[in-house]
């Protein structure tokens, strides 16, 4: 049976058969870093990152993270919004004026040329009402020509997914605040806090109505990074787990299948995993490099899809071949078929040559497991007739 990636992708989430194990990495920044460095292996070192995927026998998830395609989600502001930019060297700045007050945002150029905030918008609880103001008059929407654009991009190389918003929660905690500061005024003004996170959901409603109407989506993303460092039993059940049910059970409703980025120390959550909104689970990150065991995420995931799962350490040479096909291995005995196999939660950048023999590996051994032709699927989606 020859089936294209994308074609075996929504298979997973379908619980339909399929080939054989389904293996989809991200090794996008890996590949772009040692671009910009003249660093790639030099079997790939004239490849381009879809030539890279399909030499590896690999299929693609997200359609404009680090491939040069725009995001499918739209951000605008409200004209009676004044924004003001200046770059000084490695530092851009971001000033918001509002009738409260001005909010800045500064942002460093990095080694790996990107744009990280060093500075949150909002500082101190004297912020709040800039805030709420500011996110009152922002706008997002689908762009279904931006997805189609990314779509083809990844052909038939994978369902094409990208990551909706942020919940309200951790929008705050990651994006317009520093994670202290959050912290700090949520315990101290909840209401300014909560009317905060309120605005924000408010604004996505337009964007939600777009994306369960517009009938081009199969799987989306929720890319929240969670990590236990960022909540309490009692915040997360107060102010995520509503979020997810109501967001999560829209796109569902709408025939759209739906995971979640959960990366970082987890052990916490492990207890909320298997009746959690969501088909699948992304980026689960197990000993050595998390905090839980494959076999406890196993046995707390109920039957819900796991998405990636190897750790991405293991990927660099400092840890044996023998205990990286071991980890690759026990990962698919306790979870395929209910699996898109790959790395929790990239391949590392510092990684090199031997990263990206470890990567064609499991290419290679996926397309003899467990089916009875090895060659079920062609690398990048193509039959052997020379069709796609």
């Amino acid at each position: 049976m020859t089936m294209t990636f994308k074609e075996m992708n929504l298979r997973v989430f379908q619980r339909k058969p399929i080939p054989h194990v389904f293996f989809q990495p991200r090794f996008e920044p890996w590949f772009d870093w040692h671009r910009q460095f003249n660093s790639l292996p030099s079997e790939i070192a004239d490849l381009t990152l879809r030539e890279t995927y399909d030499l590896v026998g690999a299929s693609m998830r997200t359609v404009h993270y680090y491939t040069g395609q725009p995001d499918p989600v739209t951000t605008s502001y409200s004209p009676d919004v004044k924004l003001d930019v200046t770059t000084e060297g490695d530092l851009r700045r971001l000033r918001f004026d509002t009738p409260h007050g001005s909010l800045f945002e500064t942002q460093k150029f990095t080694v790996d040329r990107t744009w990280r905030t060093v500075e949150f918008l909002a500082k101190k609880p004297e912020d709040l009402p800039a805030l709420r103001w500011l996110l009152a008059r922002r706008q997002l929407h689908f762009s279904s020509d931006n997805f189609r654009q990314g779509a083809e991009y990844i052909g038939d190389r994978g369902v094409p997914q990208f990551w909706v918003p942020k919940s309200p929660y951790f929008a705050t905690a990651q994006q317009f605040m520093r994670y202290e500061d959050f912290i700090y005024a949520l315990a101290d003004h909840p209401q300014a806090v909560e009317e905060i996170m309120d605005i924000i959901d408010d604004g996505y409603e337009g964007l939600y109505e777009e994306l369960t109407a517009s009938g081009l989506l199969d799987i989306l993303n929720f890319g929240e990074n969670i990590a236990m460092a960022y909540l309490s039993h009692r915040y997360f059940e107060r102010y995520v787990l509503p979020w997810y049910e109501k967001r999560s059970g829209q796109l569902r409703k709408a025939g759209i299948f739906t995971h979640i980025h959960i990366d970082g120390y987890f052990r916490g959550l492990l207890p909320y995993l298997k009746d959690l909104p969501f088909d699948g689970l992304e980026a689960l990150t197990p000993d050595p490099q998390g905090d839980v065991t494959l076999e406890e995420m196993a046995e707390a995931m109920g039957d819900k899809i796991l998405l990636d799962g190897i750790p991405a350490v293991l990927f660099m040479d400092h840890y044996s071949r023998e205990e990286f096909e071991a980890c690759v291995k026990r990962v698919v005995e306790l979870f395929h078929p209910r699996l898109v196999l790959g790395i929790s939660d990239e391949l590392p950048e510092a990684g090199g040559d031997e990263s990206f023999r470890r990567l064609k590996w499991i290419g290679e051994w996926c397309e003899t497991q467990p089916c009875k032709n090895p060659r079920g699927i062609i690398p990048g989606g193509f039959s052997a007739e020379g069709g796609s």
